[in-house]
């Protein structure tokens, strides 16, 4: 059974993973100095488990013991547990679901692996967790077979990420490319066909694209950042710029929402 440790004041160093859990600067270089990631609430820390991320510590509230005693019995490591008021000033918000768990960062897919399935999402330089986590959800909702995310893109194991996929970042396949990719060059030689969401006056409409591809295709769609969208280097090395077709002078939807589009019209 893990140890458990009562604890009553938030300034204990014990609990240095769970500082400043909203500040995002601090935590990129904090989670990534102690190679760990935060995953909160009951049901995602089990998937994060199960996926196979070894925890280093625990801190719930009292009332979340019962609720995880099972997955804490047989874990030698410490869980520490606090009111939800020291847990609040630990953390800088209000732990709605009671429960954190700091846990180990790994490796788990490789480029190699993603690139082994037939649908592939591409993130280029996306700054919103929360946008990170939503296509990474949707992308596993849709039956997509994994993600690829730039070297500059937003971390997909912040807690806010995690939050937002719904655990599914432990299941679906993702890996970071490396900066100055030849992107063309790696999507082209594993066989797929790549596809740019962008707004350009040659972009064909979503439906046509699809309506196009041969059944066994092997399709990769680009998605870029909330502000400017894809580069012009990474449009290039599409085989086709598509564009969902838009109304009442609107030009474009939240990079999340888009990928939910791509991701069933293509799936």
């Amino acid at each position: 059974m893990a140890t458990l440790i009562h604890l009553d004041r938030a300034d204990d160093e014990r609990l240095g993973d769970y500082v400043g859990l909203r500040e995002a600067t601090l935590r990129r270089l904090l989670e990534t100095e102690r190679g760990v990631f935060i995953a909160e609430g009951s049901k995602v820390i089990r998937r994060a488990i199960e996926a196979g991320y070894p925890p280093r510590s625990f801190l719930l509230a009292e009332r979340w013991l019962a609720d995880l005693a099972d997955l804490l019995d047989g874990l030698d490591v410490p869980v520490y547990v606090t009111t939800e008021e020291v847990a609040e000033a630990v953390t800088g918000f209000h732990v709605h679901r009671g429960a954190l768990a700091s846990l180990y960062r790994a490796e788990r897919f490789t480029i190699a692996d993603v690139l082994a399935g037939r649908r592939v999402m591409v993130l280029q330089d996306l700054v919103d967790h929360t946008n990170v986590g939503a296509v990474i959800r949707n992308a596993a909702g849709l039956g997509w077979d994994g993600v690829l995310v730039s070297a500059r893109c937003a971390d997909p194991l912040y807690r806010r990420s995690i939050k937002v996929s719904m655990g599914t970042v432990f299941a679906l396949p993702w890996a970071r490319l490396p900066e100055h990719v030849d992107l063309a060059g790696v999507l082209h030689s594993a066989g797929f066909t790549v596809a740019a969401l962008a707004l350009r006056p040659d972009a064909v409409e979503l439906a046509d694209f699809a309506a196009g591809l041969a059944k066994e295709a092997r399709v990769a769609v680009l998605l870029g950042t909330e502000g400017h969208g894809l580069s012009a280097g990474w449009t290039d090395a599409a085989d086709a710029v598509v564009r969902i077709p838009m109304k009442s002078g609107v030009d474009s939807l939240n990079v999340a929402a888009a990928s939910a589009i791509a991701g069933y019209a293509l799936g």
